[in-house]
């Protein structure tokens, strides 16, 4: 009868141990994951700007909260609601991770050379590194051609050869998309205007090439 007793009592004491230890892992998950949805929701708070500088140091302790949380919750049984809270602060951090990946392209993008001239010839974004001129068509190609000689004319004694270089690729993308246009009903006189367009272009083009060339070469020698 004593040796019952002693291993019920024993029992009873594993039990006791068990659900105590459940509530301390429930506990500790709790405090886990409530830390990592604070801090996602911290950001949000904060200026896309200011993550966007410090986005490497924003990473990192992410990634660190959410192992965290994510470890802790393997010894709860009862965890739907954790994980339930725990992915929406995911979705909530991909999107802001989404916005901030974009907002470093775009500076990326603004600070490349070429890209600023794409964007000087024919508008902020218009045209990117695939040269898809989709959104030009037969009502606008004239202005098109027209702004683009403009701007060249305003801008080309600052060219660099490798300026050259990119504007010869994009009238030639240009060029090609027009070859579209003329059988998307391009009009005669709009036609003839940009030939003329192509006609005063052409020469100069080759002459301030060949000028940025020899410049380049002359403070090389220096």
């Amino acid at each position: 009868m004593k040796n019952k007793v002693i291993k019920i009592g024993a029992l009873t004491m594993m039990f006791i141990g068990v659900i105590s230890c459940n509530d301390k892992n429930a506990e500790q998950a709790q405090k886990k994951v409530d830390s990592y949805v604070m801090y996602v929701d911290s950001l949000g708070n904060v200026e896309t700007k200011e993550v966007k500088n410090n986005w490497a140091a924003v990473e990192s302790q992410y990634r660190m909260r959410v192992s965290e949380a994510e470890t802790a919750l393997v010894d709860v049984k009862e965890n739907e609601d954790l994980k339930v809270k725990l992915e929406a602060s995911k979705v909530k951090y991909d999107l802001l991770k989404a916005q901030v990946d974009a907002e470093i392209q775009k500076e990326a993008l603004a600070n490349n050379p070429n890209q600023k001239l794409r964007n000087m010839f024919f508008g902020e974004g218009k045209i990117g590194e695939d040269m898809n001129f989709s959104w030009v068509n037969k009502d606008n190609i004239l202005k098109v051609y027209d702004d683009f000689f403009q701007a060249y004319k305003d801008n080309k004694s600052n060219f660099t050869r490798e300026d050259y270089d990119e504007v010869k690729l994009m009238y030639e993308a240009l060029d090609s998309r027009k070859n579209t246009v003329e059988n998307e009903g391009l009009s005669s006189e709009d036609n003839t205007k940009i030939a003329s367009i192509k006609f005063k272009f052409a020469p100069m083009f080759k002459v301030n090439r060949i000028g940025a060339k020899a410049r380049e070469n002359e403070t090389a020698k220096e």
